[in-house]
C-alpha cells in the first residue's frame, strides 16, 4: 500500500474474462466479457457493473516453484512497476478470478487448465474465508500458476478526489475450455457474459452503472470481433498508469480527461 495525500492507496488487480458466444445474435460480433454487478452496501463501487477484481491480499506472494510463464520481472517490465508489485498484481488477478467466478488460470505442468477437479470447490471456499492461500493451494494440486494466460491491459490509479483508492493493473485472459464462470460470489448480486457493444447500450440506456476504466475497456473491447483478436490486439498497448481527471461540461455530463488530453463522456447517453 501507498500513500499519496492523506489517502491510502491500495494495491489491485482486475480481469477482463472472455469468450466466444457458441451462437451470436445475426450481426454480432462473437467476443462476450465477463460482467459482475456488484452489491450495493459494498464500500466500493457498490452497484456498479465490474470486471471480477479486487485488492492484492498480503498472501499473493508468487511462488517460482509454482509459476508458469512470464515472470514477475517481465511483467515488471511492461508495466513499468517493480517485480513484487507485478508478481503481486499477477497473483491476485488469478486468485480473485477464481474467487468471484470459479476460473482458475492453473494447472498440471507442461498442460492446459482444462476443467476443474472435485476439490475446486472446497479451495474457492477455502480463499474466500482466508482459511488457506492461492499459494498453498498451488503446493496441495500440484499444480502451477499460469501467467501466460493473462495479457497485460491497462494501469489506472484512483485519482485523490475518492476517498478509496486503488493502484490496479488490469488484464486480459480467455476462459480456459472445459471451464465456466459463474455468479457464486458474496460481492454480486449477479453476473454474467455480455456483448461489449450490448453493455455499451444498456449503460446508454441507464440500465448499467459503470466506472471510467470499464466504461473505456468496453469501448475498446467493440474493435475486437472474437478473444483471439482481443488477445492478440492488447499486446503492445499503452500501459501508462492513467491519473484520470475529471470535468462537467455545460449540460452536466461528466468527462473522463486521459493523459493524451482526451475526453470521454461518462454519463449515460439517453436522458
Amino acid at each position: 500500500m501507498s500513500v499519496d495525500g492523506d489517502t491510502p492507496i491500495r494495491a489491485a488487480a482486475t480481469v477482463l474474462l472472455l469468450r466466444d458466444d457458441p451462437a451470436p445474435p445475426p450481426g454480432v460480433a462473437a467476443l462476450q466479457v465477463f460482467l459482475q454487478r456488484r452489491v450495493k452496501q459494498m464500500a466500493f463501487a457498490g452497484g456498479m457493473t465490474v470486471f471480477p477484481g479486487g485488492s492484492v491480499d498480503p498472501t499473493d506472494v508468487p511462488d517460482p516453484e509454482r509459476w508458469a510463464g512470464p515472470a514477475p520481472e517481465e511483467w515488471a517490465a511492461r508495466f513499468g512497476v517493480t517485480p513484487e508489485v507485478a508478481g503481486q498484481a499477477v497473483s491476485a488477478a488469478v486468485r480473485e478470478v477464481f474467487e468471484e467466478c470459479g476460473v482458475l488460470l492453473a494447472g498440471a505442468p507442461g498442460g492446459e487448465p482444462g476443467s476443474l477437479t472435485a476439490q475446486a470447490p472446497l479451495w474457492r471456499k477455502q480463499l474466500t474465508e482466508h482459511t488457506v492461500s492461492l499459494a498453498e493451494i498451488l503446493v496441495r494440486s500440484g499444480y502451477v500458476l499460469r501467467s501466460d494466460l493473462l495479457t497485460a491491459w491497462a494501469h489506472w490509479i484512483t485519482p485523490p478526489v475518492e476517498p478509496r483508492r486503488y493502484d490496479t493493473h488490469f488484464f486480459v485472459a480467455a476462459l480456459p475450455a472445459g471451464q465456466e464462470a459463474d455468479a457464486h460470489t458474496s460481492e454480486a448480486v449477479e453476473a454474467g457474459w455480455w456483448h461489449p457493444s450490448a453493455a455499451l447500450a444498456a449503460f446508454d440506456a441507464g440500465e448499467l452503472t459503470l466506472m471510467p476504466p470499464t466504461l473505456l475497456s468496453l469501448r475498446d473491447l467493440t474493435a475486437f470481433s472474437t478473444t483471439a483478436e482481443a488477445l492478440a490486439g492488447a499486446v503492445g498497448r499503452d500501459l501508462t498508469a492513467v491519473h484520470p481527471q475529471f470535468r462537467k461540461d455545460d449540460a452536466g455530463v461528466r468527462h473522463v480527461i486521459l493523459p493524451d488530453g482526451s475526453e470521454h463522456p461518462f454519463a449515460p447517453a439517453a436522458p
